[in-house]
């Protein structure tokens, strides 16, 4: 970088083309890398090819100044139409003939053509056109020399054609004479004056004719002249606004990689690049991920389809860079405003944006790995040294002694990803993560396992695109409970596994009776409440026998009619209460797993009295 604002700074001073070696003689000697030299080379033949470009554009503006000179100066001229008819007039008058009329020479048909006429009546004479040779006004183009004649139709000097003949008899010509428009050794038409009958022209009137000539030759290359500066003028504008523009455009790309370096070098984020990018070219940009995640703004879907890595497309008011395989921008901004220039800042954005991602991703990895290592360390050896342990995790911002939840995912393959996933959870959330065979183990903060493991099953799921089921068990306060901890929450992933809920997460409270047989506690009263909750709720402020109705139920297998015996009541009594069980229990309850459930919190709520 230090090499590139050298070259920069050398071209703002307008430097010698000697100077610009200097930043690679300076590296040589301070023993840079050939990297480096290889850098600073490359640098400085782009800097040396706009200093090349900066000299042209100002050479070419000293150019231009003297060429608006020169317009002034010939600003009086009037128009070439006005000159040659106010000429051909003058002939007629002057020579007091019936007709005059001008021919210039076609270069690419290599004839005459009528260019004006003054007195004619025959369209087909103002369209005619002459052959070198042909006709009296072809002979003089071919010679340059003047002709008359006192009867066309009788003069046998030049060489008479049907075609000409036609139109001079049409336009009842007879004397005829033509003297050459010439600039320099160079014919490029005929000045003719002709009369409707015969009379011989003296030699003043040549002479005349022959002036007026001169002065339409020198009318007629002024015109010429004026209308190549134009030419020339139009083509140094068009020249020195693109040299303006790409000098713009170079010193707008400049200004807008230097922000964003500035950006990296201050720890700035994609959000700070993206402000810089919508600043310089305006609009809206949206950064994604490489899958297709939206890190800055929002795109609607389809748009990633139209990316190619390693260039910009268009679409639309749309501009998309790849830069693959980290991230993708999208600009929407004015399509009428954007040139090549836009599409190198953008391509320099993406890049920039795929380096702070790629950073990231470094760190993120590097401080997953010792996260990693502290859950492993906490689940085979919490019991050795657990201080050491709450020591190392308070250093990463984990106090262990705050409630935990012990979340155990099992997943389908993919390890990697899960485990960069699992590394990104913990991290944002401040706690651990760590990948061990076809699982990932994280200890998160919190002290609601059954939500933590519902929570990490669905996440897991969308960025696996595969069922991810995850047990869950907690809160634990005290390091040396991780192992038995984890042990619990990975029974709670695989029986979920084994009851067909793959994808699903929950504790062992969530598991009903499964939970009592494979948690450490084997909290009874939990899944007593947690199964029979609203029904001992219902008798204890009603006074009613909903427990014992269902006791008695299930005692008599499942029949009213030998409940109502048993209970000394009437069967359709028996019915109302099972229909009140109904609706405080859910309409499932005597699906047989669900019944399996309630037999077994009825007995367990009869022994514990």
């Amino acid at each position: 970088m230090d090499g590139s604002l050298a070259f920069l700074d050398l071209l703002a001073r307008e430097a010698s083309a000697v100077e610009f070696e200097g930043p690679t003689l300076k590296a040589r000697a301070e023993g840079a890398s050939a990297r480096t030299i290889e850098e600073l080379e490359e640098a400085k033949l782009a800097a040396l090819k706009v200093r090349a470009l900066l000299r042209r554009r100002a050479r070419r503006e000293a150019e231009l100044s003297a060429l608006y000179d020169t317009a002034g100066d010939l600003a009086g001229l009037r128009d070439l139409d006005a000159v040659l008819e106010a000429i051909v007039h003058r002939a007629r008058q002057l020579l007091g003939t019936d007709t005059a009329y001008m021919t210039l020479h076609d270069p690419e048909r290599g004839d005459t053509y009528m260019r004006v006429t003054d007195g004619s009546i025959s369209a087909a004479f103002r369209a005619l056109r002459l052959a070198m040779g042909a006709g009296l006004g072809g002979l003089v183009a071919q010679t340059a020399t003047p002709y008359s004649t006192a009867d066309y139709f009788a003069d046998a000097r030049f060489r008479h054609t049907t075609v000409i003949d036609e139109a001079v008899k049409e336009e009842g010509l007879v004397a005829i004479l033509g003297v050459p428009l010439r600039l320099g050794q160079r014919v490029i038409g005929v000045l003719m004056a002709a009369n409707r009958s015969a009379r011989p022209f003296a030699q003043e009137e040549v002479a005349l004719l022959a002036s007026l000539a001169a002065h339409a030759a020198v009318a007629i290359d002024n015109a010429r002249l004026l209308q190549e500066t134009r030419n020339a003028l139009e083509e140094l504008s068009h020249a020195h606004r693109i040299a303006r523009e790409h000098s713009d455009a170079v010193e707008r790309a400049a200004l807008a990689h230097d922000r964003m370096t500035s950006l990296v070098l201050r720890g700035g984020g994609i959000e700070d690049v993206a402000a810089v990018v919508t600043e310089v070219l305006g609009g809206t940009l949206a950064v994604l991920d490489e899958t297709g995640r939206p890190l800055v703004g929002e795109v609607e879907p389809g748009v990633l389809d139209a990316a190619v890595p390693g260039r910009t497309v268009r679409r639309g008011d749309l501009m998309i860079t790849a830069s693959a395989p980290l991230c993708t921008l999208v600009l929407r901004s004015d399509p009428h405003r954007r040139d090549a220039a836009d599409e190198r800042i953008l391509e320099r954005a993406a890049l920039v944006c795929a380096l702070l991602l790629l950073f990231r991703r470094s760190v993120a990895e590097a401080e997953g790995r010792v996260r990693g290592e502290l859950l492993d360390d906490l689940i085979s050896r919490a019991a050795v040294d657990p201080q050491g342990l709450t020591d190392r995790a308070r250093r990463l911002g984990v106090d262990l002694t705050a409630p935990h939840v012990v979340v155990v995912a099992r997943h389908e393959g993919q390890r990697e990803r899960a485990a960069f996933w699992a590394s990104s959870q913990a991290t944002l959330s401040g706690g651990l993560a760590a990948a061990r065979g076809q699982e990932a183990v994280l200890l998160l903060p919190g002290a609601d396992p059954g939500a933590a493991a519902q929570r990490v099953a669905a996440e897991l799921t969308i960025s696996l695109g595969s069922p991810a089921t995850a047990g869950a068990t907690g809160p634990i306060t005290d390091p040396t409970h991780v192992p038995r901890a984890h042990k619990e929450a990975l029974r709670c992933a695989e029986s979920l596994l084994a009851l067909g809920r793959a994808g699903e997460g929950a504790s062992a409270t969530e598991l009903g009776f499964v939970g009592l047989l494979i948690g450490e506690g084997r909290d009874v009263s939990a899944f007593v409440t947690g199964t029979l909750g609203p029904v001992i709720d219902y008798d204890e402020r009603r006074g009613t026998a909903l427990l014992k109705t269902l006791a008695a139920y299930f005692g008599s297998g499942s029949s009213p009619s030998r409940t109502a015996e048993v209970m000394h009541i009437h069967v359709n009594t028996v019915t109302q209460r099972l229909d009140r069980v109904a609706q405080l229990l859910g309409d499932g309850w005597q699906e047989p797993e669900r019944a399996l459930e309630i037999q077994l919190a009825l007995r367990l709520h009869r022994l514990s009295g």
